[in-house]
This record gives structure tokens, sequence and C-alpha cells, in this order.
């Protein structure tokens, strides 16, 4: 199985996880990293060179910071030029059915702050479901997320474990209906 990784933060060289998973992925056979920052710098993306990506590949994670309870604004202008109509949906839009499409989000806050009743009211699970519901409209399967929280306080030693456990997740994932969120918190 292919598997593509859009990675999107906005600044990959100088985030300490994102930079890492990106990484670790790098290594994995079978496996893309798209840096969207990196290729789009002016914000100008070219939609038949993503489009062609993700016709390559047969998994998708989008790979993000959690900004605002979303994803950073390049991803989210990603989405609306790039699943376009007549091709990810619509008439003769079956690009991406079938397709698998996941998520590995890192958050500043701990597990515990994304409870219902915390400090940011909402399980990931739940702040995830618009990805979920694009997933579902595109006719691909979507697998459990994949989030490191507490990003910015973890050790070199936690980042490895973080790595591997992506990895791991990526390997062993299933469709969310046989299987649960990932989360790594230290």
């Amino acid at each position: 199985m292919k598997t593509l990784i859009i990675a999107a933060h906005p600044n990959l060289a100088y985030s300490r996880i994102n930079r890492a998973l990106t990484e670790a992925m790098r290594e994995q056979p079978d496996t893309t990293v798209h840096a969207l920052y990196e290729a789009y710098p002016d914000h100008r993306i070219d939609t038949d060179r993503e489009q062609d990506l993700l016709d390559s590949h047969d998994r998708i994670i989008f790979q993000y910071p959690l900004y605002w309870y979303s994803t950073p604004p390049l991803l989210k202008t990603w989405f609306d030029e790039v699943l376009a109509y007549g091709w990810a949906f619509g008439p003769g839009g079956e690009h991406l059915k079938g397709k698998e499409i996941g998520i590995a989000i890192s958050t500043a806050g701990t597990a515990d702050s994304y409870q219902p009743g915390s400090y940011n009211l909402f399980t990931i699970r739940d702040i995830a479901k618009p990805v979920e519901a694009l997933a579902n409209y595109v006719s691909a399967h979507y697998l459990p997320p994949f989030a490191i929280h507490n990003a910015n306080h973890l050790t070199d030693e936690q980042i490895a474990e973080a790595q591997a456990a992506y990895v791991k997740h990526l390997a062993d994932s299933r469709h969310v209906k046989t299987a649960g969120l990932i989360t790594i918190n230290k």
C-alpha cells in the first residue's frame, strides 16, 4: 500500500514533533512525504500536481498541528482547491473512492484537556469529525486518528517513542469501525 503523508506544518524545519514524524515517515517503504508549506510558500496550489499525487497513493494521511481546533490555513485551502467537484465527488468524482484517509495531529494541550467537560471541551475524535466527514463524502475509508499531545514538552526520548508509535499506527491501522483513537501523551 502506497502512503502519502501531507505534512501541513507552517514551519516544519522548526517543529520538533512534526519534523520528527516526517523524518520517520521518509524512512518507510512505499511512503511519500509531501511538505505542503515547503511546496507552496506562496500558497498557490498546483491542483493537477496534487491530484496526481493522490491518484498515485492508496492511503492519505494529513499530518498537522491543531490550529484553533482545526487545520492550518494552507491545508484548508488545499481541501477547497484539490478536492474538486468532478474529481473528488459529484459526477466523475471518484478518484478517492476506496482509498484510506487519516490524520496525525499534534496538540499543545494534554490528552486530559481534550475530554468532555475539560478545558477544550471536546475529544480529539470530536474535533477531527470534519476530516472524517470529508473522507465519507469522497467515499474513502477513514482511519483512526493519531494524536500527540503536550507536544511542546516532550523529551527527545518521548519524541522517539512517538515516531515509533506513528510508524506502528500506520502499519496496524484499519478503518475507524474496527479501531479507536491512538493517543500519545507523555
